[in-house]
């Protein structure tokens, strides 16, 4: 049945341009019921207020003149990619593919000739920060040593689960700093870089036996100890890492460390006590 309401609240807004809430005042009627009457019938002009994005959205049609995709419209903006999509879809790309690319790659150069500065200053002050931080810490003690090593284990390390005991050091990581400090806590407990294996984790893709070089050379450790490394399946679609740089993850595997891994229990628990 039609709301014989329904023709004075469309006349209302078709011809005295009337807001939703001045109608609602006029007739009485609530607010989800005005809208319902009013479907279909568009609100004047003068009740779509502008929006905080819609300088945004005038640039972003203004970069996509210029050639620039939805990519660099939205670094350049600061805004999502789906947003930066919603604003230019309707204007594709110049058909001609050369002149598309030479707007790109000037809109590029002004964009790095841009942020230039900032980029130099920012690095200098990280620079400096990292600087100072690094000789706050100075050279670590022993004791220092074995603290570190332990709560970088059991962050890092294979631990045992109250469904599989497995008191068992071993030691998983891509960072050769973080490594090295493993292998210096290792030193402080007695662990010499002769008894532990090694074992490269990288992806069927890259070169094992040239990252299994490049560890043994970078943390000093004897190659005879390197077993077979594990391989990991390439899927190109979803994988960064695939440049000269990636030589896969290095596992440290202690030998008879039941004793080891109960001395880092020991260690964690001197930490967690201390904090509660």
């Amino acid at each position: 049945m039609t709301d014989p309401r329904a023709s004075e609240v469309r006349r209302l807004r078709a011809e005295e341009r009337l807001s939703v809430r001045q109608i609602q005042a006029r007739t009485g009627l609530g607010r989800n019921r005005v809208y319902a009457l009013l479907r279909g019938v568009p609100a004047p002009a003068w009740t779509r207020r502008p929006t905080a994005k819609d300088g945004l959205r005038a640039a972003a049609v203004a970069l996509r003149g210029e050639g620039c995709s939805v990519n660099d419209i939205a670094v350049r903006l600061g805004v999502a990619k789906s947003t930066a999509y919603l604003w230019v879809r309707h204007l594709p790309l110049d058909p001609d593919e050369e002149a598309a690319a030479e707007r790109q790659a000037r809109a590029r150069v002004m964009t790095a000739g841009r942020w230039a500065a900032h980029r130099a200053a920012r690095d200098a002050e990280q620079a400096q920060v990292r600087i100072g931080m690094r000789e706050l810490v100075g050279q670590l003690a022993d004791r220092e040593v074995l603290l570190l090593g332990a709560a970088l284990y059991w962050c890092e390390g294979t631990k045992s689960k109250p469904w599989r005991r497995h008191d068992h050091v071993q030691f998983v990581n891509t960072d050769a700093g973080l490594l090295r400090l493993f292998l210096r806590f290792l030193a402080a407990c007695g662990v010499d870089r002769s008894v532990p294996t090694y074992r490269v984790s990288i992806h069927e893709s890259a070169d094992a036996a040239a990252a299994e070089r490049w560890w043994a050379e970078t943390l000093e450790l004897p190659p005879d100890r390197f077993r077979r490394a594990t391989l990991k399946r390439h899927q190109p679609t979803t994988r960064h890492n695939t440049g000269e740089d990636y030589r896969g993850c290095l596992v440290i595997d202690v030998p008879r460390s039941r004793e080891l891994y109960w001395k880092i229990e020991g260690i964690v628990a001197g930490f967690t006590e201390e904090i509660t």
